[in-house]
């Protein structure tokens, strides 16, 4: 049973976004401390990826760990009430993700993906960034 009117629901439902959240905005800001230069959310490649860097041919996508199911990882629980809205949802998500990333690994495109959780340590997190956009093809 859900805890809150469907108005409620209704509400803070409406206030959860796609774009420009907070780890997105942090994986952003450290990109381009690092110099790197990067358009964003590509609606012409498949899953709409965060930040694409073009000549390099790489996206990167920033994903909550709840929304996107990061395996092993205690962000991503499942909701304890109706389980028969949020499985098939959370699932779904995760699914088109993987679709998303077959469909640009076809058409020549290397993805990184960077979990919320990742950016808890942002030594490690500039490291995997620079080895991915540094890597030759």
């Amino acid at each position: 049973m859900d805890t809150l009117t469907p108005e409620e629901r209704s509400e803070r439902m409406a206030r959860v976004r796609s774009k420009n959240m907070r780890p997105e905005l942090a994986v952003r800001k450290l990109v381009f401390a690092l110099g790197y230069r990067y358009r964003l959310h590509a609606r012409d490649l498949p899953g709409c990826p965060d930040l694409v860097f073009r000549p390099r041919k790489k996206v990167i996508f920033v994903h909550g760990c709840f929304w996107h199911r990061h395996p092993n990882c205690a962000l991503a629980r499942m909701p304890k009430s109706r389980l028969d809205f949020w499985a098939p949802k959370l699932e779904g998500n995760r699914k088109r993700d993987e679709k998303n990333k077959s469909a640009l690994h076809r058409e020549g495109w290397k993805v990184l993906t960077i979990w919320e959780c990742e950016l808890k340590n942002a030594t490690r997190l500039e490291t995997r960034i620079r080895r991915f956009l540094d890597a030759q093809r």
